[in-house]
């Protein structure tokens, strides 16, 4: 017998869904909702080998969760079994460090941590309230992106700024992508048969969001996001690190206010602004490969930022023993592998260069032999991962 739980992820015009029998971990069926909120909507729903679609305005996400029960309805599987539901949550600021059963005094407190994450957390609690009210009878469960580095060290997430002004706005480092860092680093050790505790650890999330990770004991000691996704690693089309001073200098010289340049940042950087809008890893090599000047310097600009974190982080854990690709990107893209990975032969770490054009879906080492740390590629299931959390929670 089956024991589903539903997984949600909702965007502010979007939501990702899978069932997941928690026995077996098979997806018993997925789908995706897609432009709520917009004239033409639709929703993909996926079971067994059939894909159905669904063409429809969405004016809401409660609209959108009835057309997630209705085409489980209607093409099943049925949610009659249904024993959770998980939905990720971007923040959970300074008042959520694990996951929870959401109650009215959780949702209180997410809409209070909102304000960090005002793009992001507003869409999850529509979805929640949503579902909620699709599904009133089975416990809700928060899994927060943030959870896994709330116990980094101090000396680690705290800015320096001034005290009281960071305390009274909660402003610190927080991380991001922490479901997937937590999944992967605890599969490292199952793939090498260790205990999580007893070794260092780097994962490198590359997606169109892309933070890195350094894992010590199984604890996380540093993260490259910050207070929001914007920090950090160049992605798809943030711009990752920055000097503060650019929302100061744009508003001087350009009349740009702070929402103007927080879009910038956000939507018109990355890969996306350095290469004339192409932020998708295959487009920029094809681009790279027809000599496009512009194309070969985001994806330089995109490997140097990547290698300058794995050098630090290498010595912030003063001895790694693996470092780990996972995501889009990490999993699926051998020439960013082969670059970063290149650039630390000073620090004895090699790749094989055979073994790192293997296409797999499997946990798979593609170090050389002589490399000092081991350097592996580790498919990320961030649903399966949620659906794990929400079951430890309710059990």
């Amino acid at each position: 017998m089956a024991t589903p739980i539903l997984v949600l992820n909702c965007g502010s015009s979007s939501v990702k869904y899978q069932v997941i029998d928690i026995d077996s971990e098979a997806v018993l069926a997925s789908g995706l909702v897609e432009k709520i909120g917009l004239p033409e909507g639709s929703i993909i729903h996926r079971t067994g080998d059939q894909e159905y679609r669904v063409d429809e305005p969405i004016p809401d996400h409660t609209a959108a969760l009835n057309l997630v029960i209705r085409a489980f309805a209607e093409y099943g599987p049925p949610l009659d079994d249904v024993v959770a539901v998980a939905h990720r949550t971007v923040h959970g600021g300074w008042l959520f460090n694990q996951t929870v059963v959401i109650t009215p005094e959780v949702i209180r407190g997410m809409e209070d941590v909102s304000e960090l994450a005002p793009l992001h957390n507003p869409a999850g609690l529509a979805g929640i309230r949503a579902a909620q009210q699709a599904l009133p009878n089975v416990p809700h469960v928060a899994i927060f992106d943030t959870a896994f580095f709330a116990s980094m060290p101090p000396e680690a997430y705290t800015y320096a700024i001034d005290r009281q002004v960071a305390e009274k706005y909660h402003l610190r480092k927080y991380g991001f992508h922490g479901t997937s860092h937590r999944y992967v680093s605890g599969k490292v050790a199952q793939f090498l048969g260790r205990d999580i505790t007893s070794f260092n650890q780097i994962v490198c999330h590359l997606g169109n969001g892309a933070s890195i990770s350094a894992i010590q004991g199984g604890q996380p000691i540093d993260t490259s996001m910050g207070m929001t996704p914007l920090a950090g690693l160049v992605m798809g089309t943030r711009s990752g690190d920055v000097d503060p001073a650019v929302f100061a200098h744009l508003y001087n010289v350009a009349g740009m206010d702070t929402c103007a340049t927080d879009n910038l940042l956000n939507k018109r950087s990355g890969l996306a602004g350095l290469a004339d809008g192409t932020s998708d890893f295959r487009d920029l090599h094809a681009k790279i490969d027809a000599g496009d000047p512009q194309a070969q310097l985001a994806f330089d600009v995109y490997i140097h930022r990547l290698v300058f974190y794995l050098g630090a982080y290498m010595a912030l854990l003063g001895h790694t023993d693996t470092i780990t690709f996972t995501a889009g990107v990490g999993e699926n893209d051998p020439t960013v592998r082969a670059a970063a990975i290149g650039r630390l032969t000073g620090c004895g770490v090699k790749i094989d260069p055979i073994s790192n054009l293997i296409r797999s879906r499997d946990a798979r080492v593609i170090s050389a032999a002589d490399s000092t740390a081991l350097v592996l590629v580790v498919p990320t299931n961030e649903e399966l991962a949620m659906a794990r959390e929400a079951y430890r929670v309710i059990g």
